[in-house]
């Protein structure tokens, strides 16, 4: 799991399993491009990881914003060569088919599917024409199972999956590979605050009858990263303790 000589560039970085992408790429000898939107978090992020004499760079930025999304990846390609993609930024705006609004529904689709889609789209022209690559998407179990009361992040989570294996036939033959993690519950900020009447049943449902941890995510995504991954394309792997099979 070597990723000594890649650049990873890592969404929703800030806290959670972005943040903990962050910190074991970097144990991993990787350079980092972080995005995220949270100005507190970012920062206090990336500084810990170079104050370790690691690369980073950090940039603040709302990924749904187009137009400067792609200024920025513009920029970005004149300082560095991106190897590594980890689509990782979301949010979720519960609700059942009958009450969510439409807003609501294109704004989860936006940053789960949309977001990913221009990143892979900007950058592997590089990663195919230099002959590796690797894009990591993150999804979810309610991807695979659905959820009541979740359409819209079912809905995108299910579409990061069709995204993923689409890119991956795509780019196969020009040595990129293409995965995606699907997470089960996860010690991340949104579940921390979840209450317990909602968090119990599906730890009791869990198989390890416990909630993960970030990293535990976050070393599946440095496995598909590295050269130790190199003939895994267009699958999922389920971080989930067994919730949901």
């Amino acid at each position: 799991m070597d990723l000594s000589g890649r650049t990873a560039l890592i969404t929703g970085a800030g806290q959670g399993i972005g943040e903990a992408c962050a910190r074991v790429f970097a144990e991993k000898g990787a350079k980092l491009v972080l995005l995220d939107k949270n100005r507190e978090t970012l920062p206090r992020v990336a500084n810990s990881i170079a104050e370790q004499g690691i690369p980073v760079i950090a940039r603040i930025i709302d990924l749904t914003h187009t137009l400067a999304l792609k200024k920025l990846i513009k920029e970005l390609k004149k300082e560095v060569l991106i190897d590594i993609l980890v689509n990782n930024a979301g949010f979720d705006r519960p609700g059942t088919t009958q009450k969510i609004e439409k807003k609501q529904f294109n704004e989860v689709m936006s940053i789960h599917v949309v977001v990913p889609f221009l990143l892979s789209k900007w950058l592997l022209h590089d990663m195919r024409s230099q002959k590796w690559g690797r894009i990591i998407n993150i999804s979810s179990v309610y991807g695979t199972s659905g959820a009541k009361g979740e359409v819209a992040y079912s809905t995108a989570k299910a579409a990061v999956i069709g995204l993923t294996k689409t890119l991956a036939r795509e780019a196969g033959a020009d040595g990129v590979t293409v995965n995606a993690i699907v997470p089960g519950l996860i010690r991340t900020p949104p579940i921390i605050q979840m209450p317990d009447k909602y968090k119990e049943p599906i730890i009791h449902q869990t198989l390890l009858r416990r909630i993960g941890e970030p990293e535990e995510v976050a070393k599946v995504a440095a496995f598909l990263a590295s050269d130790d991954a190199s003939y895994i394309t267009g699958t999922t792997i389920t971080v989930s303790g067994g919730w949901g099979i």
